[in-house]
């Protein structure tokens, strides 16, 4: 058999097993998933979940800006393209309003541990607003010693007087808007942003002294190629960004409007995205970053790095992390909050989000409790999705039930571990290195609440 033979053996076994799991899977940000969030969770159980926090314990603070300055075709976040300043001030007015109506059912002073400011565009904010901002939630919540301040910017509309106010509030890390630099990509999306945009933008965050830079990239956009990709990374390692996260795009044009812009055809099948995504990933490691996870990669000094050697590595709706605070308080229209006893989330209409906060009333459209096996399968999807391998036997002993509950959960990796993506030990799963981009599908089989599969995005 000639070494062409072979090759050609291999791409068809390849195609065979893309073909037969290119499917849908949630992304696992949180277990239960939003999409299993119902109207059962009010304002009034918000608020008995809010008094029944621990004021010993720090929270972290997650506030929703949606609105940006352009509209990207490829977004899937909660935003709307806004011109008039007056529109954003009364936005940020009105978190000040929905911060008291928290500090109302808040047991006493809570300090915050963490900060996330996300969107849409949060450096759409005048210098103005944004001390505004800090003011109201320094004083509801005390910054705690070493707090994580960080921030999604779009480096198109950033200039340097915002950087340095948020970097005199705290600032410690910045997440950069890139997606992709090759212009006829750029144009595929609505999203022209040359490279001398993002260095400077960078230079000017280096200069503040912000600690870290994120940069977001994706694969799978329209009209991509792989050497876009790989050109686009050498571009951008020419900043050396402490953090690379390599989102694939996730097309979902039955639920954001903006992505029916995108036609189906431009798009690359479950092939082209998996050599994008492989080719990027190999640039990345030889460039001296560390793999986290499905979609991050940093420098091994950085947190993401020491936290995933040393087995604490989290995820939650801003993906990988090492916040571990049990706490997420969500502020803004959209937000979702993550308490002791379950999530919940904010109105998503920016309009009836404001209607709620001015008639004094925490603005929550619905949440989900969580049950004990919530609980267990959540610690079990996580580790997965972080480590790649779960010891579900320890975690089954932690939580206090036999290993056993995971009976019917096993035999659904049965065909994984028959390709060679996962393999069963006694009380252990793992992904095998081949595994790696299917592990949404390892982690779904231990999923009792995501049987409709139509609203995820694909797995691969």
């Amino acid at each position: 058999m000639t070494a062409e033979t072979v090759q050609c053996a291999a791409q068809a076994a390849r195609r065979d097993l893309l073909a037969r799991y290119d499917s849908r899977a949630p992304r696992y940000t949180s277990y239960p998933t939003a999409l299993q969030f119902s109207n059962t969770v009010d304002s009034e159980l918000y608020g008995d979940w809010l008094a029944a926090l621990d004021p010993g314990q720090p929270v972290s603070l997650y506030a929703h800006i949606p609105f940006c300055d352009r509209l990207c075709w490829y977004c899937g976040c909660n935003t709307r393209v806004v011109k008039k300043r007056a529109l954003i001030s009364d936005y940020v007015e009105r978190l000040v309003d929905e911060l008291a109506l928290v500090e109302a059912r808040l047991p006493g002073k809570v300090r915050a541990g963490a900060l996330h400011l996300g969107g849409g565009t949060p450096n759409m904010l005048s210098r103005d607003d944004l001390v505004r901002l800090f003011g109201a939630l320094r004083h509801v919540f005390p910054f705690a010693p070493g707090i994580e301040i960080s921030a999604e910017l779009d480096p198109a509309v950033l200039t340097e007087s915002w950087v340095q106010a948020a970097a005199f509030h705290g600032l410690t890390r910045a997440s950069l808007g890139v997606q992709d630099l090759a212009p006829h990509v750029q144009a595929a999306v609505n999203r022209v942003e040359p490279f001398e945009v993002v260095a400077r933008a960078v230079h000017w965050l280096r200069q503040a002294e912000v600690a870290s830079i994120n940069l977001d990239l994706m694969y799978g956009l329209p009209k991509q190629t792989t050497d876009d990709v790989v050109s686009t990374l050498d571009t951008v390692l020419t900043l050396r960004p402490e953090r690379v996260a390599l989102f694939g795009y996730a097309h979902v044009p039955w639920a954001r409007a903006n992505q029916k812009l995108i036609r189906d055809e431009d798009l690359a099948d479950a092939e082209g995205r998996l050599e994008q995504s492989e080719a990027a990933a190999e640039r990345l490691l030889r460039a001296g970053y560390v793999a986290i996870g499905l979609d991050h990669f940093a420098l091994p000094s950085d947190e993401l790095a020491i936290a995933l050697a040393a087995g604490t590595l989290r995820r939650n709706f801003q993906g990988y992390t090492t916040d571990r605070h049990m706490t997420l308080i969500g502020l803004g229209a959209s937000s979702i909050g993550r308490m002791p006893a379950g999530y919940v989330q904010n109105l998503t209409a920016e309009v009836a989000w404001r209607d709620a906060v001015i008639a004094g009333r925490l603005p929550v459209a619905r949440g989900v409790a969580l049950t004990e096996d919530d609980r267990l399968r959540s610690d079990v999807i996580e580790r997965l999705m972080c480590d790649f391998a779960v010891d579900y036997a320890a975690i089954a002993a932690r939580h206090g039930v036999s290993p056993s509950v995971f009976a019917e959960d096993l035999p659904k990796l049965d065909a994984l571990v028959a390709d060679g993506l996962v393999t069963l030990d006694v009380g252990v799963v793992r992904v095998t290195e081949a595994g790696r981009p299917f592990v949404r599908l390892a982690a779904q089989a231990f999923d009792h609440r995501s049987d409709v599969k139509e609203g995820f995005s694909r797995a691969i």
